[in-house]
Parts: C-alpha cells; structure tokens; sequence
C-alpha cells in the first residue's frame, strides 16, 4: 500500500518538473508592423502585449509603429519582421497580382472603418443623398471604394475633390462631404467644429472588405505554422479584452508609443468600434474575432470586378487562408449579455 501511495507523489512531481521546464523555454521573439502610429484602431495587440497574453502563448512580440515615413509591408517582405497590418482586402488582392508571397492569416476587423462624412441640417438622410453633395476624396479612395460608388450607386466623379486629410475645406463648405475612419474624424469634427455629423459607414451599404488584417509571409506559414497559430490566437484573445476588458494598461502603451494621442480619441475609437460592430460582428459573431470566409472574399471581389478595380481572372481564393481562424478563440471572453 505505502509503495501505490508513492506514485501519484512521483508523477506529480514529474508533472511539476515538466511544468517548470516549459516555463523555462525562452519566449519566440516576434516582430508585428503597424501601418500608422499608435491608435485604438491597433488596441488588441497593445492589449496581448500590456496583459501578458503574448508572453502566455510563448511569444515575446516588439509592435513597430507604422507612419508618414516608415513601410512596414516591404519589411515583411524581405523578412525584418514577421507580421504586418494590412489596411484592407484590396491589398490582398494587389499581392496576389503582383506575385507578393504574403498572405491574411486573420481580419480583425470584420467591417471597413471608412465613412463620408456630411454636415446636419441639409437634408441628407439616406446614402444617396450624398450624391447631391461637393465629395472630398482621396486619391487612394478615388482608386478604390469610389470606383465601387460609381460602380453600384451612380455617384459622378465629377464632384470629387482631392481630400488632403485636412478638414477645413469640408468644414467650411456645409454642401460637402468628406471621407474619414468612423473611429476617428467625426470625433475630430466634433471637437473642432461643436456639431455632430452626419456618417455613412460604406461597410452598411455594402463595401464588405476585411481590414485590419493579420498578413505574413507564406514561407513562414510553411515553416512555422505553430508560431503564426499561437500569434494570431493571442491577438484574437487580445482584442476581446481590449473591447470587453480592463484596457487602461493598453491604452498607456499606445500612449507612450504615440504621446499625442488624447485619452478622449482612444476612448472614441474603442466605443465606435463596439457600437458599429467593427470588429465583433457578422461570421465573427459565431466564428470568433478574426474570422473569414470564402463566400465574404467572394462577394468583395465581385463587387471589385464590377467597379473596374481588379481583374476578373485575379486567384483571389489566394488572397486569405482560413488554416489559423474560425475556431471560437476568446469568444467566452465576450459579454454575455
């Protein structure tokens, strides 16, 4: 009897043993590039870093701002660092056209950011009602979404002009409307100018890209698809918390990052990403954050197709792969009510 007794004490002893060597295996470091400086917009992954979730999966993660200045996607590319944020499906797709070997592991957020923007008071309370307004547009957005607006609603190019990311020509002119991130320019208005505007998400009206997407290299996924797992698992779990959670802790790090970044703006962006459902909505409602799906990639290249934007004998089945999403992580870390 006393020797049966023994064994239950060496095997948890081996199990402790065990446990502490793991403990003691040296943390993957890992390189993740922004595409702008420091904002809630990236709040998740500031979160994984802030709360430990990185260190948990195994994963020592420097974030490296993105800017006016710095090119984070071609660092990707020639492998200075691991992963990068991509803006939006139109970029999967580019990279799928010019033979790019990177690919979305994950999209964070399930709706484009991208509104117009229109003054209150002047009758515009449906979507086509902008197309009796002056369009302040870039020329990104020329190429792209607008291209999908003449496309699928008839707006006229003829009444664009080139949008600067300088509100006052928009401010000034109350028969204008301008373009903007949901989750940052209508607080910049507000603050600025004392009205409320009015907002137009395009992700309403149909624009179905995915942005904020996790992209790596594919040689990577080949050699290390355990590392790009345990990444996006830990961003996923980051982004519910910093939705859900206590995201002071993140919100300090963006900060020291970024010390022009207003408390107010970060408390902004993170109530429009919830209120709009930018990133916990639609396939990521049942699927988790992250999601995506052959039929949404589909659907956005057709409408890409129609507007002229890509061509139709574009492989956009190689422009995502599911291998490391759609598998509920995190989403017992969503309220329940």
């Amino acid at each position: 009897m006393a020797f049966r007794n023994l064994i239950p004490g060496w095997a948890c002893a081996a199990l402790v043993l065990t446990s502490t060597i793991a403990q003691a295996q040296p943390l993957d470091k890992v390189s993740f590039g922004t595409n702008w400086v420091a904002q809630g917009e990236h709040g998740g992954f500031y979160q994984a870093v802030a709360d430990g979730t990185y260190r948990k999966y195994g994963l020592d993660v420097t974030i490296v701002q993105g800017g006016p200045n710095v090119n984070n996607r071609i660092l990707l590319t020639v492998g200075k660092i691991d992963f990068f944020m991509s803006a939006n499906t139109l970029q999967s797709f580019d990279a799928v056209a010019q033979n790019v070997p990177v690919v979305p592991v994950a999209a964070i957020f399930q709706k484009e950011p991208q509104v117009l923007i229109a003054h209150p008071g002047q009758g515009i309370d449906k979507f086509e009602d902008l197309k009796q307004l002056t369009l302040f547009i870039s020329r990104e957005g020329v190429a792209s979404y607008f291209q999908w607006l003449k496309a699928d609603y008839g707006f006229d190019e003829r009444r664009v002009k080139p949008y600067t990311f300088n509100p006052q020509p928009f401010l000034a002119d109350k028969r204008s409307a301008m373009q903007g991130y949901i989750t940052s320019e209508p607080f910049a208005i507000e603050q600025q100018a004392g009205f409320k505007p009015r907002m137009f998400l395009l992700a309403d009206q149909g624009f179905d890209a995915y942005s904020t997407l996790i992209e790596t290299r594919r040689d990577l996924i080949a050699k290390r698809p355990d590392l790009v797992q345990r990444f996006v698992d830990a961003s996923i779990i980051g982004w519910y918390n910093y939705l859900y959670g206590d995201n002071r802790a993140a919100n300090a790090l963006i900060r020291k990052h970024n010390p022009e970044m207003p408390e107010a703006l970060l408390a902004h962006a993170v109530a429009a990403m919830k209120t709009h459902g930018i990133v916990d909505s639609g396939d990521a409602s049942t699927l988790g954050i992250g999601a995506m799906t052959e039929a949404r990639v589909k659907s956005f290249f057709d409408k890409m197709v129609r507007a002229g934007v890509v061509k139709p004998a574009l492989d956009w089945r190689r422009a995502f792969t599911t291998q490391f999403v759609n598998k509920r992580v995190g989403v017992d870390l969503r309220p329940k009510n």
